[in-house]
């Protein structure tokens, strides 16, 4: 699967030109338990006929995301595209039968890898805090390792920041 994704892209980049592209990509197992498809965000137009010719393994969907207030500007769509993917990012996340151990639940374009922000904290509270002030916002989704039974990992937590 992710030879054909690493293939798709490079075939979009090629058919807007060669520039570079950013973009992010998750995986979903379909409910056969075997077979995937891919779910993708990109940060500009991209014409479907592109993208299914890119494609070219079948059934092409295309979201957009939309809903958003005026002067959302480029945060705001971000914070959008991100939101939507994060459901599958999380969606299978404790199910070890879904994830191959050390792969990532998503990937992104190379060169475009997000700036790491470390916010050391005693507790969860004072990082959390730390974090809303950056993102001037409280947490809108929140998911704790703690609440999860099945859970054997090192303690962690995840946090949505928008709608």
């Amino acid at each position: 699967m992710r030879e054909h994704v690493g293939e798709f892209f490079r075939d979009l980049r090629g058919g807007l030109g060669g520039q570079p592209l950013p973009y992010v990509w998750v995986p979903e197992l379909h409910e056969d338990g075997v077979h995937f498809h891919v779910h993708f965000a990109v940060g500009r137009f991209v014409p479907r006929r592109l993208i299914e010719s890119a494609w070219g393994r079948g059934f092409v969907h295309i979201k957009l995301l939309s809903g958003l207030p005026a002067g959302s500007g480029a945060l705001g769509e971000s914070r959008k595209a991100a939101q939507y993917l994060s459901k599958y990012v999380t969606k299978s996340f404790t199910d070890p039968s879904t994830r191959a151990p050390g792969m990532h639940r998503y990937d992104l374009a190379q060169g475009f890898k997000p700036a790491v922000i470390r916010l050391p904290g005693w507790t969860v509270e004072e990082a959390m805090g730390k974090a809303s002030d950056i993102m001037r916002d409280v947490p809108t989704a929140r998911w704790s390792s703690a609440d999860s039974e099945r859970w054997d990992g090192p303690p962690s937590v995840w946090a949505q920041w928008g709608r």
